[in-house]
């Protein structure tokens, strides 16, 4: 778990200020499910045109998540933050002046596009709010994550029930103006608190783009996890009502019935977090153990045809609490995993990789979130609901086990490789003349003139730049104590590397991603940065 005594007060600050950010904009996002539909149908609006209203909502966050990702680091993560916050509190308190027009058509084409304009501002958020975590916290990213999302689900719990009360006391427009106000509040809030990121290469030439990033294979099943995930969300929401309509539940006991997955997930996903971070627990592997969790938890609230088990309100309970756990596995370890594995990759361990994760994750769970109800409706109507569940137990297997597959089948990339101790002899064969640059960068290692029996050590060589050459210079670039230095190097010697590194490259930094030296998170605190530490030592 987070150990608050760790944390700088600017780190303190930061996660404050998300967790108020995350939890009144889960409020304002939810706050139209109780009564939007009764307002609609007074209007003359029919189901199909309010659920759209909903629907819409996802489908914007999904397209426009990957622009804001890939651009967020010339915009800049606090300026995204502050502006998704504002948008989505003053949309919600536009939506609850909904009510004041008159006319069907009117009121439907406004509330399109105030939804709109509120999905904007909650993809601008959540983009932002992601993209901070990796920047503020990179050694507990798991944990961060999965805290604030506990937040979020605190408050799509609270935003519907808060929601219900204030409607029943001041009407249609108090809940949206209390509560968009609120989020209106926090917004200003964090425009002085929120520390910002001066610090950021705004002129970054990389040109990563979305596609690069799920070209990988990791990052591509890490998505596909994200979807799988939050269409079963979707599915339940849309099914799960008239599936409990057999036991003819209270209204309050109904509604306490759609609390039990999100409550379990609030409260679970820390801990899932916790052991994503580190080497507790790889984040594929909590990935299969989310998806057998979720295909436990669809065969029993169905119940499934096979099982020749009928309906009950217990199955129903033990059900969706195995599919609270399952989706905060799944979801806290897929964006770490994709995160890492994107730097595994080479990407650059900066806020552009962060921007582009995060936009992928919020892209992809927007896409399942609206995919979900839609198939739902289908299936439910097709078939009944006991069937219809093995349509998310179908994508959970295969998921899982193409997952499991990657895990038996990929090896991790060694960092580099021991050669055996020379023997006086042969140190002396190997520098007595002046082609030791040339035997060095053609072998792969680098030899202590002098010592009766030195040790070599390989080191991976940027691209068309002598293996020596890149000991003796590239240290100039990370802080490295890399073997290379004037302390073995003649003058002469170590003045023609450098000309010779600085004559092959015209810009002053080698990309990380082409130098080929970001490797896993195994070797580093920061998913892959040498930075903080060096890689070889002089022996």
């Amino acid at each position: 778990m987070i150990s608050l005594s760790k944390f700088t007060r600017r780190q303190l600050l930061t996660l404050v200020v998300l967790s108020i950010g995350d939890f009144c904009n889960a409020i304002c996002v939810s706050l139209q499910a109780p009564f939007y539909p009764q307002e609609a149908e007074k209007k003359g609006a029919k189901a199909t045109e309010y659920g759209l209203v909903f629907g819409v909502f996802e489908l914007i966050v999904f397209a426009v998540s990957p622009f804001y990702g890939q651009h967020l680091n010339r915009i800049g993560p606090k300026v995204l933050f502050n502006g998704g916050i504002l948008t989505t509190g003053v949309s919600a308190i536009l939506f609850g002046l909904l009510d004041k027009i008159d006319g069907h058509y009117p009121f439907i084409i406004l509330s399109f596009a105030i939804r709109i304009v509120e999905a904007l501002g909650n993809a601008a958020f959540l983009i932002a709010t992601f993209a901070i975590i990796a920047v503020e916290f990179p050694e507990n990213v798991a944990t961060t994550f999965a805290s604030l999302e506990t937040c979020f689900g605190l408050g799509l719990i609270v935003g519907p029930t808060v929601g219900g009360i204030l409607y029943q006391v001041g009407g249609y427009t108090t809940p949206f103006v209390v509560l968009g106000s609120a989020l209106f509040l926090s917004a200003i809030m964090t425009a002085f608190v929120l520390p910002d990121h001066p610090d950021r290469d705004i002129d970054s030439k990389a040109g990563s783009s979305l596609m690069q990033v799920i070209r990988i294979p990791g990052v591509l099943l890490a998505a596909a996890s994200i979807i799988v995930t939050s269409m079963s969300i979707g599915f339940l929401s849309a099914t799960l009502e008239p599936h409990l309509r057999q036991f003819n539940l209270q209204p309050a006991v109904l509604g306490l019935m759609f609390v039990i997955n999100g409550g379990t997930y609030a409260l679970t996903a820390p801990c899932w977090g916790w052991l994503c971070d580190g080497s507790r627990l790889q984040p594929k592997v909590a990935t299969v153990i989310g998806c057998i969790l979720l295909i436990i938890a669809f065969l029993i609230i169905g119940p499934a045809p096979f099982f020749n088990l009928k309906p009950s309100l217990w199955l129903t309970i033990v059900g969706l609490v195995m599919h609270g756990l399952g989706i905060a596995a799944q979801l806290v370890s897929s964006f770490t995993d994709a995160l890492r594995t994107a730097i595994a990759y080479g990407f650059p361990n900066n806020l552009e990789t962060y921007g582009l994760i995060s936009g992928l994750w919020t892209s992809t769970f927007a896409l399942g979130a609206f995919i979900g109800p839609s198939v739902a409706g289908i299936l439910y109507d097709t078939w009944d609901f006991p069937r219809a569940t093995l349509f998310i137990v179908a994508l959970s297997s295969i998921v899982g086990g193409i997952v499991l597959l990657f895990i038996c089948c990929s090896k991790p990339k060694p960092m580099y490789k021991e050669i055996p101790n020379l023997t006086a002899e042969e140190n002396h064969a190997k520098t007595s003349n002046t082609g030791l640059i040339q035997k060095a960068s053609s072998n792969g290692y680098i030899n202590h003139v002098g010592s009766a029996a030195t040790q070599s050590i390989s080191c991976e060589k940027p691209p068309g730049i002598n293996g020596i050459i890149a000991c003796s210079s590239y240290k100039n670039r990370l802080g490295l104590g890399v073997i290379g230095s004037p302390q073995w190097l003649t003058k002469e010697l170590y003045n023609s590397s450098e000309r010779i590194y600085q004559s092959n490259n015209t810009e002053s930094n080698w990309h990380r991603k082409e130098s080929g030296a970001t490797l896993g998170n195994q070797f580093s605190a920061s998913y892959g940065s040498l930075d903080t530490r060096p890689m070889l030592d002089t022996v």
